[in-house]
């Protein structure tokens, strides 16, 4: 598809996705030879209404130069006039050349009695893609005949990546720790602004069809014991679960994954066994389900002076003054800025499937926090969840998170880079409101 093309498509995706009828295309797209029949499958089977006018949407990008115009024709013949319209307003004039006789079908022929191995093998490789190749009377073919490579065997396209069900009501359980004061003997101060991160967090959440309780200044023991709680819950009835901590953090010896969040009493809870409470083992009712882990914390003392870029590829930073970190400092870490800088904790991840844990910070980093607008990891995945969650799948928008958050800079020097461990099997579309 012409690339002016995919960009319209872009731009109008949430009206796409709320309006789309996909069952009144798929014969006309099937017809017009837009998508195969193992392409509409795919499609039907990616989940409601919504994700198959996504799972549509994001299939017709990849197909040829002759994809939008069919598709403008196909909204016409099933009277979804609007949404035709939308999408003409900003296309230039499109001539569809003459394709190949359209009434005559493909001769399908018997399969003669062989293995079943080589039955599978036979329908993949004979899987016809996009334009359908009808038969003609001139074998050769037209100049501007589009070719794709056949598809190797044991291997799928990734467009045909399944979402998760994620159409439950309420869609799970969402559970924030946020500790703000901590206990003089822990010799940790206050997180100023934590707060502010919190009602952000409940809210975006709660928008997103999310059951969320809050629980404030934890000890090491209440956060094991809230995870407990949330583990033993049944979750049969959901199709994900959330846990967002929101405290200072340090590294420590692990096995596996590093990182590990502090109680206000100055104990540490390991990532790692934050995570395992909800894995497929400790939580039969979250098996195959989404379990997504949000940590606002340092992942150590470094603090990051990034490098120098070409002037290409320079972005204006956003300086603050008024930032601090939720990190303990390591013997290697660097000398604070002052007496108030802090640090958060860094995430980690277990083996299992259908796990994701997004850090604020690149492991062994500071996470800057600004005390009165909250931290730029927090402030930047609510707004982009606000605006996005409606096209774009989790993964996506953490991509965005990244980058936004690249360019900020602490007291004109030091950066800050998210990043996540993902174990998701599917992509993960959020519910959004109508």
């Amino acid at each position: 598809m012409e690339e002016q093309h995919k960009k319209i498509l872009q731009r109008n995706r949430i009206n796409l996705v709320r309006d789309l009828d996909p069952s009144n295309l798929y014969d006309a797209l099937l017809e017009k030879g837009v998508f195969t029949q193992d392409m509409i499958d795919e499609i039907k089977s990616s989940g409601t209404r919504r994700d198959q006018a996504r799972q549509l949407v994001r299939d017709l990008e990849t197909r040829g130069s002759r994809a939008f115009p069919l598709f403008l024709e196909c909204l016409q013949e099933t009277a979804q006039h609007h949404l035709a319209e939308i999408l003409q307003s900003g296309a230039p004039t499109v001539q569809l050349q003459p394709a190949a006789p359209t009434k005559v079908h493909p001769v399908i022929k018997p399969l003669p009695v062989i293995s079943p191995m080589d039955v599978d093998k036979q329908n993949k490789d004979t899987v016809p893609i996009y334009p359908l190749q009808r038969p003609t009377t001139t074998p050769s073919p037209s100049p501007e005949t589009e070719t794709f490579r056949p598809r190797p065997q044991g291997r799928t396209r990734r467009d045909s990546i399944k979402s998760y069900k994620m159409d439950a009501s309420p869609c799970g359980h969402c559970l924030i720790i946020n500790n703000v004061e901590f206990e003089r003997e822990s010799k940790l101060n206050s997180r100023k602004g934590s707060n502010v991160d919190c009602d952000k967090l409940e809210r975006r959440f709660k928008a997103l069809n999310f059951i969320v309780e809050v629980k404030t200044n934890l000890k090491q023991r209440q956060i094991k014991h809230e995870l407990s709680a949330l583990s033993k819950k049944d979750h049969s009835q959901f199709d994900c679960c959330v846990v967002i901590m929101l405290s200072h953090g340090t590294e420590v010896s692990h096995s596996r994954f590093p990182g590990a969040v502090y109680g206000v009493d100055g104990q540490h809870v390991p990532v790692q066994h934050i995570t395992n409470y909800l894995n497929g083992q400790h939580c039969p009712s979250l098996q195959s389900k989404p379990k997504l882990f949000f940590i606002q914390a340092c992942g150590g003392g470094e603090k990051d002076t990034g490098f120098e870029v070409s002037p290409d590829e320079a972005q204006p930073s956003i300086g603050r003054t008024d930032d601090q970190t939720d990190a303990i400092p390591m013997s290697s870490s660097s000398d604070s800025l002052s007496t108030s800088d802090e640090t958060d904790a860094r995430a980690t991840l277990p083996t299992p499937s259908d796990i994701l844990v997004s850090y604020s910070t690149f492991p062994g980093y500071v996470s800057w926090r600004d005390t009165s607008s909250g931290s730029w990891y927090v402030e930047m995945l609510d707004r982009i969840l606000e605006e996005n969650a409606a096209t774009d799948d989790l993964v996506t928008m953490l991509m965005m998170v990244n980058d936004e958050v690249s360019r900020n800079s602490a007291k004109g020097l030091y950066k800050q880079m998210p990043g996540s461990f993902n174990f998701l099997r599917k992509l993960l579309y959020f519910q959004t409101p109508a």
